[in-house]
């Protein structure tokens, strides 16, 4: 339970050391108790459940549900719990996922031990804590990428995660089980909505933009 003034925090992150560092950072601030930890997604929706902390401090790259899931969860089920994400994965796709399913903050790996104070205690109180160059970008990458990605069709995508492989045409034909015409024809109007020129460009664009790991439709 959390009591007055004292800020209680659950830090999901599936890499032990950096659980500990977190750890060991927040422990300056007199005002934050951490409640428990978590390893993967199902052990934080696990944890929020029971514990019902204030502030979720959540890794976006976890086993198990993805962080958006997770968030829309909470915020469906545990409302009184705000999450702020701490990440290494500074990714356009992940922000504005993030940003959509309703967190707080979008923080990385690198930022300084007192903004993330500063940001846990601003979450806390029910501050928004997203830049404009944040904000800027979730609405670049929508506009940019999510509109061209929702043109595809569910057989286009299907080609491009397997492209993103690295796959041939051939391998992709056998993948999906259609002919090798069928992929190149997929191509070609993939190229076109997505207004590139050659199947190298597709794989770039796929791992620029993170759109197939977050399964968008």
């Amino acid at each position: 339970m959390e009591t007055k003034n004292i800020i209680t925090i659950l830090i999901a992150d599936d890499q032990p050391i950096a659980r500990a560092g977190i750890q060991q950072l927040l422990s300056k601030a007199k005002d934050f108790e951490i409640v428990g930890e978590a390893r993967d997604g199902f052990e934080t929706l696990k944890r929020v459940s029971q514990l019902r902390p204030r502030v979720l401090l959540l890794d976006i790259k976890m086993p198990g549900p993805r962080s958006f899931e997770i968030e829309k969860w909470i915020r469906e089920n545990i409302p009184e719990t705000v999450t702020l994400v701490l990440t290494s994965h500074d990714h356009d796709a992940y922000l504005a996922s993030m940003i959509d399913a309703g967190a707080v903050g979008y923080l990385t790996k690198e930022e300084s031990a007192n903004r993330l104070i500063n940001a846990i205690r601003q979450a806390a109180i029910g501050i928004i804590y997203f830049n404009e160059e944040q904000i800027d970008r979730m609405q670049r990458w929508k506009h940019e990428v999510k509109e061209k990605w929702e043109k595809l069709s569910i057989r286009e995508r299907e080609v491009l995660r397997i492209l993103k492989l690295g796959k041939d045409n051939k391998t992709i034909a056998e993948s999906l089980s259609v002919s090798i015409k069928t992929v190149e024809f997929h191509m070609t109007n993939i190229l076109k909505k997505l207004t590139l020129n050659s199947r190298d460009e597709a794989i770039v664009w796929m791992h620029e933009n993170s759109v197939g790991d977050l399964d968008i439709s």
